[in-house]
């Protein structure tokens, strides 16, 4: 029924963790898919003792490092199961986590939706960002997180509706593209229904993509800008089209791109938007040259 999937780059240290709680899964209707995106520690190592212990079905694949968002490509070419979610190499599944979702999708799953949309926790703490509202049955990601919703949530998709949509964009000598993108255009056409139970359990890394958001910007401007650009076609308020619009000019003259207010889509917006922009670039810049680390609140 589920194919648990994780991409991982150099994370031999945090992917016992994961595999130790895919062994302790109270339901085995799933697979592991481990795309290895070019790691040089000991995960290869790792991957090739677990397959011959046989004690779960797993699958691994090695490939040259292109980033978060092409190790997700490669995935979605080799899932064959219903349903997919990923699950991180620094995070890991509560025991009940394939039972939760593999019974919830048998008892309410429709053709009519595309997937699932759950709760991630963190360590040792409580629910990022909030539950969801309790008579709340059906939403789509954008749609929650417009509506006031908070914290990172788990989703879970079925496979044949998740790889109709286009591949993750992959720029050359950059190694970042928000995984929203693809996930803000199934929203468009299905909701999600909406499981109010715990599917992950979230750690962040200090060297992981979230904490290091700001050096991802500067070093994947050109991603950066794809998204904002994406994004501002999907986003509703007047706000948060202008708030798109000075992180995509912002991102645009990190990347030296003179063309960037022809190729927008809401082109007042953006010309509106770039002295802002150039002011993001350029603190953005102030925050790389002293290492600067995003500060999450994990309440």
């Amino acid at each position: 029924m589920l194919t648990v999937f994780t991409p991982a780059y150099n994370r031999a240290h945090t992917l016992p963790r994961l595999y130790q709680s895919l062994l302790q899964q109270t339901s085995t209707d799933f697979e592991w898919l481990v795309i290895d995106d070019g790691s040089i520690d000991e995960t290869k190592a790792l991957m090739e003792q677990w397959i011959l212990e046989k004690k779960i079905t797993i699958r691994y694949i090695y490939q040259q490092n292109q980033g978060m968002h092409g190790a997700h490509n490669t995935a979605y070419k080799h899932i064959h199961t219903e349903l997919n979610v990923c699950i991180d190499s620094d995070d890991y599944m509560p025991d009940n986590g394939v039972e939760v979702i593999v019974g919830f999708w048998r008892k309410y799953g429709t053709d009519r939706v595309a997937g699932i949309i759950g709760l991630d926790q963190m360590i040792g703490g409580g629910i990022i960002g909030a539950s969801f509202p309790e008579d709340l049955k059906e939403t789509t990601l954008l749609g929650y997180y417009e509506a006031g919703g908070s914290g990172d949530k788990k989703l879970v998709y079925r496979t044949e509706i998740i790889t109709q949509y286009p591949e993750y964009p992959v720029f050359e000598g950059e190694k970042y593209v928000g995984l929203a993108y693809k996930y803000y255009l199934v929203d468009q056409d299905m909701p999600l229904l909406v499981c109010n139970e715990v599917l992950c359990v979230v750690e962040y890394q200090p060297d992981g993509s979230s904490f290091s958001m700001f050096k991802q910007y500067w070093n994947n401007p050109r991603g950066f800008a794809f998204y904002r650009k994406e994004r501002m076609k999907v986003v509703h308020s007047v706000k948060r089209r202008f708030v798109e619009n000075i992180h995509y000019v912002s991102s645009s003259l990190m990347a030296g791109n003179k063309h960037f207010i022809k190729e927008s889509p809401l082109k007042l917006y953006t010309a509106l938007a770039l002295p802002f922009g150039w002011l993001l670039k350029q603190y953005i810049a102030r925050k790389v040259k002293k290492g600067a680390q995003m500060n999450f609140n994990k309440s």
